[in-house]
């Protein structure tokens, strides 16, 4: 989980999720706090975002830009959504995570965006051999196509019970555990892990001195 600054920026987020609809629903620090830290706050992140992750080539989110500069008010309108689909798609992997139920709710809202996605789908021949690929329309939120097959793809064929939840307090950072053992706890040991550690070895040391 990347500190929080006043003059940061999206393209300085780590990206610990090992999936893109993870990485997209970690866009929000210290997510269990009382006061969430959000790193999406304009249609210019989103897309900067995009290109970061590598859900956007930068031809795309320039021609992207260009269109939000010329329909600001659909371009605002379509970060909300952005934010709708990424709330839902936190809540069901976080759901995922503790072996829980995921919300219907938001279900259908992963489901919604996913039929948008998938009418814009098509099939491309790429060095000798066919891969997905996108439609060359360019509307505001083709950003969010590659993440929401990106979660369906998870959901369908990835393995769930890989799926975690940052066990530093109040992270709430999701991830993919590729470990062997499947013993990762942390988004990032040098930053939530060693948060943890800290916290150990002061409350240690208060117990050993009283």
């Amino acid at each position: 989980m990347a500190d929080s600054t006043s003059d940061r920026r999206v393209v300085d987020l780590q990206l610990l999720g090992g999936q893109l609809c993870l990485d997209f629903a970690n866009t929000v620090d210290w997510r269990l706090s009382e006061a969430p830290i959000e790193w999406l706050k304009t249609y210019g992140d989103l897309i900067a975002w995009g290109q970061h992750a590598g859900a956007l080539e930068p031809e795309q989110a320039q021609e992207l830009l260009r269109h939000a500069e010329r329909r600001p008010e659909e371009a605002a309108a379509a970060l909300q959504r952005a934010l709708r689909l990424r709330e839902s798609i936190y809540r069901v992997f976080a759901a995922v995570a503790h072996e829980g139920t995921p919300p219907a709710q938001d279900l259908e809202t992963v489901n919604a965006f996913l039929g948008e996605a998938m009418a814009q789908a098509r099939i491309v021949f790429v060095g000798g051999g066919y891969v997905w690929g996108w439609s060359d329309q360019p509307p505001l939120d083709r950003v969010l196509w590659p993440v929401v097959r990106s979660a369906a793809d998870l959901l369908t064929q990835g393995d769930l019970g890989r799926v975690r939840q940052c066990a530093g307090d109040p992270c709430g950072w999701l991830f993919l555990d590729r470990s062997r053992n499947r013993s990762r706890r942390w988004c990032a040991m040098s930053d939530c892990g060693n948060r943890a550690k800290a916290r150990r070895f002061y409350r240690r040391r208060r117990a050993e001195s009283k």
